[in-house]
């Protein structure tokens, strides 16, 4: 038994010696401008009420800097109406305004002007729908044992829509996603469901009674629908070892003069229908 015990140490103290500590090498790239940019019109409001985002990207592993641009200048334009609205700088990366005026089918054009350069996007504000109904149940989803929350919405009929469904469950770290079009459903009644696993490895725990989910139903353009496409996709494949490798997603903020210095991130301008539910 005694010599068992010293093999077992023996054993321990070799293979504790072989670990090396290995510094790797990790490319970083020049800092970029970020812009959050995202003019939701709630239904029900004026939306008068926006909030702009500015940061600077850094290195992966730093998360502990102060990022946040102080020093821009902001505005949206209508561009149909020539309506000009500056956003008043907060000097904590945040911009604001109270007097936007939202259109529908209108285009606005974002401009920042950042340490010399200046940044533009443009974007249609899009229309979408009421929320017909929200329900619950258990057999609609891949699981018959769950539960899982059931979203009901018309789509206009002979016009192309494109969607993007917010899940944002209270008590979770983020929301969940979910880019739609009307590409098969033309004119119909559009059925979403939302069902979690039971997966511990990811930390996600089914739904049950008193979970509340917080759902945000809003009309986008064709051209964010494909940017988000790409987003969701990269995000749902981490850890697939078959899966594609990641590449970087292209906003639509350009730097006219310099292309090669664009921002990340993204203008948006859309309407947004919301309600909560809670299980029962």
């Amino acid at each position: 038994m005694t010599r068992y015990i010293i093999a077992i140490l023996i054993l321990s103290l070799s293979l504790t010696s072989c670990e090396d500590v290995i510094d790797v090498d990790v490319p970083t790239a020049q800092p970029r401008l970020v812009i959050e940019a995202s003019l939701d019109w709630e239904k029900g409001t004026t939306g008068n009420e926006q909030t702009i985002m500015l940061s600077m990207s850094t290195p992966y592993f730093e998360t502990d800097q102060n990022t946040s641009v102080t020093n821009a200048t902001v505005t949206v334009t209508n561009d149909d109406t020539g309506d000009v609205f500056s956003f008043t700088n907060q000097n904590d990366g945040t911009y604001t305004t109270t007097s936007f005026m939202p259109i529908l089918n209108n285009t606005y054009s974002l401009e920042v002007f950042h340490n010399g350069e200046t940044y533009e996007a443009t974007e249609t504000l899009m229309s979408v729908s009421d929320i017909n109904d929200v329900t619950q149940s258990t057999e609609g989803g891949f699981d018959d044992e769950l539960l899982e929350l059931n979203l009901y919405f018309d789509d206009p009929a002979n016009v192309e829509n494109h969607y993007l469904i917010k899940y944002d469950v209270e008590g979770d770290m983020f929301p969940y996603l979910e880019a739609r079009s009307d590409e098969f459903v033309d004119g119909n009644e559009i059925h979403d469901f939302f069902e979690k696993d039971d997966d511990e490895d990811g930390e996600e725990t089914p739904f049950e009674a008193g979970d509340v989910v917080n759902i945000s139903l809003y009309g986008i353009s064709e051209q964010y629908y494909n940017f988000m496409r790409l987003l969701i996709e990269q995000y749902d494949s981490q850890g697939d070892p078959f899966s594609s490798n990641a590449a970087q997603v292209r906003g639509n903020c350009i730097n006219p003069t310099h292309p090669e210095n664009y921002a990340f991130g993204y203008f948006r301008v859309t309407q947004v229908d919301k309600q909560t539910y809670t299980f029962q």
